[in-house]
């Protein structure tokens, strides 16, 4: 009996932390991925997006995500206009999708209304983020806190427990943003967007999903 109980207390936890379990994504498999609105990177571990006048994206298509942490390394650029950086979820195909971008212009910028303007999320084609912006504002979008070199490296860790999303950078243990997903669907792919005239680097890419 006592074994027994052992075997099942031993299942029980191995599924509740396989669950959980993090996994490392593959930047450098071009045949992984569907690249829209950009030009082809080159595969390695540290994936460079290019300029265009238009939103961008490259989707991992061997995976699909409803609740769970999303990881990743980003790095933008202090250029008015010029940097909107962030992860997409939940895409359904190149013009569907929830994403959460940031604006590193507007990490360090003296404007304290538009340092409040420095992570955004969106649910596109719906509620891109002028609508959400004119219909409820302040409301998707926040400053970031701590406060990242506008030209550097941060982290970006972001928590979906739907309805939730919330959003971390760097080490901190208090999201910078947390809304309600506003998307009707409930899973979908992830993948790596950059807005107009953006040049975007990207490492360190990973997925923990749950069954929740």
């Amino acid at each position: 009996m006592k074994k027994l109980l052992v075997l099942l207390l031993f299942v029980i936890i191995n599924n509740t932390f396989g669950q959980n379990k993090m996994q490392k994504i593959d930047l450098k498999d071009g045949s992984k991925w569907s690249v829209y609105n950009r030009l082809m990177p080159v595969w390695k571990d540290t994936i460079v997006l290019g300029k265009t006048e238009t939103d961008g994206m490259m989707v991992f298509n061997d995976f699909q995500m409803s609740n769970g942490i999303i990881e990743c390394d980003l790095k933008g650029q202090n250029i008015v206009q010029q940097s909107f950086i962030g992860i997409a979820f939940n895409i359904q195909d190149d013009k569907t999708y929830e994403h959460v971008y940031f604006r590193p212009f507007n990490f360090t910028i003296p404007d304290a209304a538009r340092q409040k303007r420095a992570v955004q999320y969106a649910n596109l084609p719906n509620q891109p983020w002028f609508k959400l912006r004119d219909d409820t504002p302040g409301k998707y979008e926040k400053g970031v806190n701590p406060v990242p070199d506008p030209d550097g490296w941060f982290h970006v860790r972001i928590v979906i427990e739907k309805p939730l999303v919330k959003v971390f950078v760097n080490t901190s243990k208090e999201p910078c943003l947390v809304v309600e997903s506003l998307a009707a669907n409930t899973a979908g792919k992830i993948g790596l967007w950059t807005g107009p005239m953006t040049l975007g680097t990207f490492t360190n890419l990973t997925v923990s999903p749950t069954d929740k």
